[in-house]
C-alpha cells in the first residue's frame, strides 16, 4: 500500500480551528485571540470550508455569533463539541495521509509538548469530532506515538524535514533512537527519507523545537527559513547554523534547495520579561492564499514580499498574530489542514 502525507499545498477541502475559551491560558486576552481566530477564520472561509470545536453549546452559539459578526461565510462553518485544554489544532488535530489516493486521518498521541501542560482533554479532540462526522466518511486511525504536526514538514513526495531536538526529546517517545522515529514515519506518513535539523530554536518556544517555527517546505525544492540579521541577537549564531544545514541538504534529485530567508521580527517580550517565539515562518497554506503571521514590525512587509515571490499565485495575506503570541504559538499552530481527495 502507497501512503503520502499531501504538503501544505496541496489542494483542501477546509481547516480545522479549536476556539479558545475563558478556562484557559487565554482568559486574560481573550477578545484580542477571537480577534485573530475570526480573521482566520474570514480568510479561510473565502476559500474553502472551516471546521470548529467548541467547548460546549453555550460557546458553540458564542461561537457562531463571533464568527457572523466578524463577516464569516456561515455557510461553509461546521461546529462541534469537543472540549479541550487549549487550542493548538495543528499539535492535536487529524494529520492526514493518502494510502492510495483514498484519505485516512491519523490521530497521533498529543501529551502536552512532551508533559508540559495538561493535554488530556486536547488529546481527544480528533475522536470527538470524528464521532459526530465532521470529517465526513473518512477513516480515523489512532497511532499509539506521540507527534505533534508543527514538528514535521512534508513535500508530498516522501521527504520529511523535522528537528531532532523535538522528535527525539525522550518525554514524547522515551527509549526511542533516531532509527526507531524514522521507521515509525516511514510505516504511517509514508517517509522515503528523513531530513534531520540539529540547529535552531527561538526563545520562548516550549515545544522542544518545532520545524513550522524555523523552516518550511513550500515546493518540493523551496524552503524559507528563518534568520537572525543582528549579531548581538542570541539566535543569530544558532539560525546561521540552521542556514549553513539547509544549504547542504539535497532534494531526491541531488539539487540545493532555493532558500528563502525571512527575518525575525525585533524582540518582542511579556509582562514577565520573556522573550516570545515570534516567527513569520508559522505561515498557514491555504486554496489560493497564504496566511502569514505579522506583529507590527518593519521585517513583516520583508516576509510579505518573500513570500510573495515563492507563492505567485496565491493571495499573501498578513494577520496580526501578537494576541496569539502572547501564549508562545502563531498562526499555523492554531489550524490544521484537511487534503482534499485526490
Amino acid at each position: 500500500m502507497r501512503r503520502i502525507l499531501p504538503p501544505e499545498w496541496a489542494p483542501q477541502d477546509g481547516v480545522m480551528l479549536t476556539w479558545p475559551h475563558e478556562d484557559s491560558d487565554w482568559a486574560p486576552i481573550l477578545p484580542e485571540a477571537e480577534d485573530v481566530f475570526a480573521r482566520i477564520a474570514r480568510e479561510v472561509t473565502r476559500r474553502e470550508s472551516l471546521i470548529v470545536a467548541c467547548r460546549d453549546e453555550d460557546h458553540e452559539i458564542h461561537v457562531c455569533r463571533e464568527l457572523a459578526q466578524s463577516q464569516v461565510d456561515m455557510r461553509r462553518v461546521t461546529t462541534a463539541l469537543a472540549p479541550g485544554n487549549d487550542t493548538w489544532a495543528r499539535d492535536h488535530g487529524p494529520l492526514t495521509i493518502l494510502e492510495d489516493d483514498t484519505p485516512v486521518m491519523l490521530d497521533f498521541t498529543f501529551n502536552g509538548w512532551g508533559g508540559k501542560y495538561p493535554a488530556d482533554a486536547d488529546n481527544r479532540i480528533t475522536a470527538r469530532l470524528h464521532d459526530q462526522g465532521v470529517f465526513g466518511e473518512r477513516a480515523l486511525r489512532p497511532v499509539d506515538f506521540v507527534l505533534e504536526g508543527g514538528s514535521i514538514e512534508s513535500d508530498g513526495l516522501g521527504t520529511i524535514l523535522t528537528t531532532r531536538c523535538c522528535l527525539m526529546t525522550p518525554s514524547r517517545n522515551a527509549g526511542l533512537d533516531a532509527a526507531a522515529v524514522e521507521a515509525m514515519l516511514e510505516r504511517e506518513l509514508g517517509a522515503q527519507r528523513v531530513l534531520w535539523l540539529e540547529h535552531g530554536h527561538l526563545e520562548g518556544d516550549d515545544t522542544d523545537g518545532h520545524v513550522d517555527t524555523l523552516a518550511r517546505l513550500c515546493s518540493p525544492d523551496t524552503i524559507a527559513h528563518v534568520v537572525c540579521e543582528d549579531p548581538e541577537d542570541p539566535h543569530h549564531g544558532p539560525l546561521l547554523a540552521m542556514t549553513r544545514e539547509l544549504a547542504a541538504l539535497r532534494t531526491p534529485q541531488g539539487h540545493p534547495y532555493r532558500l528563502i530567508p525571512l527575518p525575525l521580527p525585533a524582540p518582542i517580550h511579556n509582562q514577565e520579561g520573556q522573550r516570545l517565539p515570534a516567527t513569520h515562518a508559522n505561515f498557514l497554506i491555504i486554496n489560493g492564499a497564504v496566511l502569514v503571521p505579522t506583529y507590527n514590525d518593519p521585517n513583516d512587509e520583508v516576509a510579505l514580499e518573500a513570500l510573495a515571490g515563492v507563492f505567485p499565485e496565491r493571495e499573501i495575506i498578513g494577520i496580526d498574530c501578537r494576541a496569539l503570541i502572547r501564549q508562545f504559538g502563531s498562526l499555523h499552530c492554531v489550524t490544521m489542514q484537511i487534503p482534499s481527495s485526490p
